[in-house]
């Protein structure tokens, strides 16, 4: 997870951030062991990517991604040239892998497929059995201890063939899609009982077709995001009708679809254009995807709507950059999600603009019409685009619930929650990160009754960051890249959660930093 990479912030705020986080006392948050605990039947567990950590590029029958083939064409691409060929080497140390899990104590692990390790060309006329044989041995080994596995169908890497034909922009992506979920239905459906269709959609389609921060780098600005979020939203229910129809009664799983949201603040709360500000830049970045799925009347949000048609139409175009759907599209779109799956990492400031010097046009930015900003008053513990606000988190909880009534119904299931940062042991700032948040999550389920039942840690161990490469680190246990064998050690932040997991309560105190590490900080 990585976005808005241009947000920068001046260096001194990095070692105030530090001692604020080492301390621990962010304002609204309690000292000691928390009042509420997590329901019994919340779900606690750990996310990773197939991409992220399997590597393994070409072995046994693997077909090339598009981040295979791109960063092996562009090795300048990651800040220390690196790729995925062999990540943290999970394809082949994936017993280890699971012994971690084991370890912290949770009993469901999210991960993904790699498309392409199954269908090496994209399409379902060649399966690759050792790629079969890989993921159900995985499967089977984690069912053995009791870890559940979750599995994202899509977390961004597409085979390569069919990103040559256009990718997530191409309208028979949504055949190649089903005939993609069908098979790993088939393959899996009688062990897997929650899939994922697609993770963070919104990341992928804007920075990966309106901007060059991910590959594809298409830096189609204006349109090709747009045409990425229809036809995954399309590709996401035509899955979940076609799992409805042939798997759902025999298999008796369930399917949902994860989405992506920062929180939004306004830089004034007491300016009114702000406020709308704020708003506008949720259903841009969040609603255009929620809205078609949970909302109660589907299809895009009617702001989101007249903003691009209007754009459009002032920019000269003879019809909406934002395809619409057909009557059918709607209906199929409209609850076609059996939880919320979200995932959040931080908030950011708001507020109105008609022009800022790295908007391109036409594109989302310039569409939303919002300047968004960090508050330099709020931690910076490692990337440049991840201020800690934990209130946000809350926040953001109680706008999707508010907003999509189904949510009563259905829950939503945090499914990435993390922070990076160097790689330290010693990872104290994210014990505090994890504790907060968490925090929040609590006070939502118990003050304000979200209907939140499950909660995953991003991410399991160190590994490949995207565009960042392996230079920041977001994992609950080490990896040495420098070693060949990949050996993996804890951190502290692995020994907290696995104490939040087992006591469903967070412990402030239960790892606090040294004194030597609090005066160090105040430097």
């Amino acid at each position: 997870m990585r976005s808005l990479s241009r947000v920068a912030v001046g260096a001194p705020l990095v070692a105030l951030s530090l001692l604020h986080l080492a301390f621990g006392s962010i304002d609204g948050f309690k000292d000691g062991v928390s009042n509420y605990s997590f329901p019994d039947d919340f779900i606690f567990g750990v996310s990773t990517a197939a991409f992220q950590i399997e590597g393994g590029w070409n072995a046994d029958g693997k077909g090339e991604s598009m981040w295979d083939t791109y960063l092996h064409k562009h090795p300048e691409y990651t800040p220390d040239r690196s790729n995925g060929d062999v990540a943290a080497d999970s394809y082949h140390k994936y017993m280890e892998d699971i012994d971690m899990i084991k370890n912290l104590g949770v009993n469901y692990y999210r991960m993904s497929i790699s498309w392409p390790r199954i269908l090496p060309n994209g399409t379902d006329n060649n399966i690759n059995h050792a790629g079969v044989m890989y993921y159900r041995t995985l499967f089977e080994e984690l069912l053995r201890v009791n870890i559940t596995p979750i599995v994202t169908l899509f977390h961004w890497d597409m085979p390569t063939p069919l990103m040559d034909l256009g990718g997530w922009s191409n309208p028979k992506i949504v055949d190649y899609f089903e005939d993609y979920a069908r098979v790993a239905f088939n393959l899996y459906g009688d062990v897997i009982k929650t899939w994922t269709t697609i993770n963070e959609p919104h990341q992928h389609c804007y920075n990966g077709y309106g901007h060059a921060f991910f590959v594809p780098a298409l830096l189609s600005h204006g349109v090709g995001e747009y045409l990425c979020t229809h036809y995954i939203l399309l590709s996401h229910a035509r899955v979940y009708r076609m799992y409805e129809k042939e798997f759902r009664a025999y298999q008796k799983g369930r399917v949902g679809i994860t989405l992506d949201a920062f929180w939004s603040e306004p830089k004034n709360p007491d300016k009114p254009e702000d406020v709308d500000a704020a708003k506008w830049y949720l259903q841009m970045h969040l609603d255009i995807y929620a809205h078609p799925i949970f909302s109660d009347v589907g299809d895009y949000p009617s702001f989101v709507r007249e903003r691009v048609n209007n754009m459009s139409l002032q920019q000269g175009f003879s019809r909406s950059r934002l395809p619409y759907f057909s009557a059918e599209e709607i209906d199929s779109l409209r609850g076609s999600s059996d939880f919320f799956g979200l995932n959040h990492y931080t908030t950011f400031l708001m507020s109105q603009s008609n022009m800022e010097k790295e908007w391109l046009v036409p594109s989302l930015d310039h569409d939303a019409g919002v300047k968004v900003e960090q508050n330099l008053t709020w931690p910076l513990p490692g990337p440049e685009w991840l201020t800690v606000y934990p209130a946000g988190f809350r926040k953001l909880l109680n706008y999707i619930q508010t907003n999509y009534r189904i949510v009563k119904k259905i829950p939503i299931i945090v499914t990435e929650n993390g922070m990076g940062d160097k790689g330290q042991i010693e990872d104290y700032e994210r014990c505090s990160y994890f504790n907060d948040y968490l925090y929040q999550v609590l006070l939502a389920i118990h003050q304000d009754n979200c209907n939140v039942q499950g909660y995953f840690a991003w991410t399991l161990m160190d590994d490949f960051e995207w565009s960042d490469g392996y230079v920041t680190k977001f994992g609950l246990y080490q990896v040495d890249f420098e070693d060949p064998n990949r050996p993996r050690t804890p951190k502290l932040s692995a020994k907290n959660y696995r104490n939040i997991v087992r006591t469903r309560r967070i412990d402030f105190n239960y790892i606090k930093p040294p004194l030597n590490r609090l005066q160090s900080n105040r430097l």
